[in-house]
């Protein structure tokens, strides 16, 4: 295990600078992606700070507004006119040209530009994780599934593989293999726990408890995942099939999608505030998704859904998109860091593949930012970008933007070659 910022000790090896001040903490990054855009009505934000409105999909998302930037008007432009769905969804974070047919090329995305800068810092350069098993075969605009599958591209022919199993993401994250997978953690940290318990002050006392009494709480609810996951597997075996073919629950992903999501964002809470990994992204569902919401009273599936983007069914899985991120903003946002919190030495990204899914519309795409990468980057914001001209709204401009203030600053990034103005 790693251990969270405690003000007793050093951490992540590093020195005090010369002039005895604490080094910065550490920036990190992370994408949260959903399919099929947005109900408009209801996607809106005014004002600033603390006094920001918000439309009724974003309201999950009130207690953050002095952290939150809303962003619209930016668009992709490798993603308009090339037909609609898998060309407007995987070059997402990457701007790239993606080409038809069963040969794979786009370009590397933004946060393993970020991952190769920055992953020797961390035991994972970055954590890929997914709530929905990738798609295979081809889309009648004759761009690979893959495209609609995957938001995290390691070169312009390969995407990054996406853990889709909250057990299997949770072991990477803490070591979790052979017998180990049987044992608690914590029992295997117990005496330094408690060693390191009575050397640090009272205050990071209460933190330790609090960190430790996270991670088995997260640990028990992976166990049930885990045996889900392991009887799938046998059951596949046993029809002589593979049980990425095998529909939910039936592949051992969990059958409640809020649990399943709610398990992905805390495992990136945790590697983010024990510095396992400064870059994540999320796919909370695929473009062309299949996921249902019962629990949001809504009778179809994503997809079919997303072409009635105005209704009020609709209007409920937007929102219910936006409270993940809320989330797990609210999660970093509750673990201190020197005089702020781990959101707030942090950039998560929300974003969606088109604004309308009935007219499948990427000509701009609904985007949020949370979290201010300690300082680099002013929130409490609304920004738009509409009316500025299309070489003023590129998305890619927003990347290069933000991979300046993490340290990693390029020439230029997909599509564009300056920075977005006003961010």
């Amino acid at each position: 295990m790693a251990l969270p910022w405690l003000e007793s000790i050093p951490v992540w090896g590093a020195d005090l600078a010369k002039d005895g001040s604490q080094e910065p903490f550490p920036k990190r990054f992370a994408a949260l992606f959903m399919g099929n855009g947005i109900n408009s009505k209801h996607w809106w934000a005014k004002g600033s700070g603390a006094d920001m409105e918000l439309g009724k999909s974003l309201e999950p998302l009130a207690p953050l507004k002095t952290k939150l930037n809303f962003i619209t008007g930016l668009f992709n432009k490798h993603a308009t006119g090339v037909g609609i769905h898998p060309g407007q969804t995987g070059n997402i974070l990457s701007g790239a040209s993606l080409q038809k047919g069963a040969v794979l090329k786009g370009d590397i995305s933004m946060d393993q530009v970020l991952a190769n800068h920055l992953g020797q810092e961390t035991v994972q350069p970055s954590m890929v994780l997914g709530c929905e098993q990738p798609l295979t075969g081809y889309h009648e605009t004759n761009f690979s599934m893959a495209y609609s599958s995957h938001i995290s591209w390691r070169s312009a022919t390969s995407p990054v593989p996406m853990e889709v199993y909250p057990s299997l993401a949770f072991d990477s994250l803490f070591d979790n293999r052979g017998n180990r997978r049987t044992s608690s953690i914590l029992d295997r940290v117990k005496e330094q726990a408690a060693s390191l318990s009575r050397s640090v002050s009272s205050a990071d006392q209460a933190k330790l408890d609090e960190y430790l009494t996270s991670v088995r709480e997260v640990e028990k609810r992976i166990e049930r995942t885990r045996s889900a996951k392991d009887k799938a597997v046998e059951n596949a075996k046993d029809r002589g099939r593979s049980v990425i073919a095998m529909k939910r629950p039936d592949n051992g992903l969990p059958e409640d999608i809020r649990e399943h999501m709610r398990l992905m964002g805390d495992i990136i809470a945790l590697a983010f505030q024990t510095d396992k990994t400064r870059v994540a992204t999320l796919l909370l569902c695929r473009d062309l998704s299949g996921l249902f919401y019962p629990f949001l009273d809504v009778r179809t599936a994503h997809h079919p859904a997303s072409h009635d983007d105005q209704s009020d069914a609709y209007e409920r899985v937007s929102r219910y998109y936006c409270s993940q991120l809320a989330y797990l903003a609210g999660r970093l946002d509750a673990m201190p860091e020197g005089e702020g919190t781990v959101l707030d030495n942090s950039c998560l990204l929300w974003i969606s593949n088109m604004w309308s899914g009935s007219k499948h519309d990427s000509t701009k795409v609904p985007l949020l930012l949370a979290g201010g990468l300690g300082g680099a980057l002013k929130t409490g914001r609304v920004l738009d970008y509409t009316d500025q001209g299309d070489d003023s709204r590129k998305l890619c401009s927003l990347y290069l933007s933000i991979m300046d203030r993490m340290g990693v600053k390029l020439d230029r990034f997909g599509d564009a070659e300056s920075r977005l103005s006003g961010i």
